[in-house]
């Protein structure tokens, strides 16, 4: 979804839209939120009512990937990034392992 897809679709489903709108963290920067929003949106009608919760920790874990660098096991991170795809993040923060810095700083 561009960011025009999610304002009409927020538009034509505001019910939805505003549910969704609850589940904004306070911390959240706009750019950060508009991302995870985006994921909820478009993962949530695949979700059942009871299963919320997991949908939320799923958005979490994709946004503290893609905003924060935090790792998670190899298998989770692959299922929450086929539920992201096709989401843009302009100037999203580029992390590097210990190991990879330490590999760089060899080659000085």
């Amino acid at each position: 979804m561009a960011a025009t897809d999610v304002e009409d679709f927020i538009q034509q489903n505001r019910a939805l839209a505003k549910q969704v709108e609850t589940f904004r963290g306070y911390w959240e920067s706009e750019k950060h939120w508009n991302a995870r929003r985006e994921f909820l949106l478009r993962n949530i009608s695949d979700f059942k009512l009871e299963q919320l919760d997991q949908l939320l920790s799923l958005s979490m874990v994709w946004a503290n990937n893609v905003f924060m660098g935090c790792r998670y096991s190899s298998e989770l991170l692959e299922k929450v990034k086929e539920m992201a795809e096709g989401i843009e993040v302009e100037d999203a923060p580029v992390f590097k392992t210990r190991d990879e810095i330490m590999k760089s700083q060899q080659g000085r």
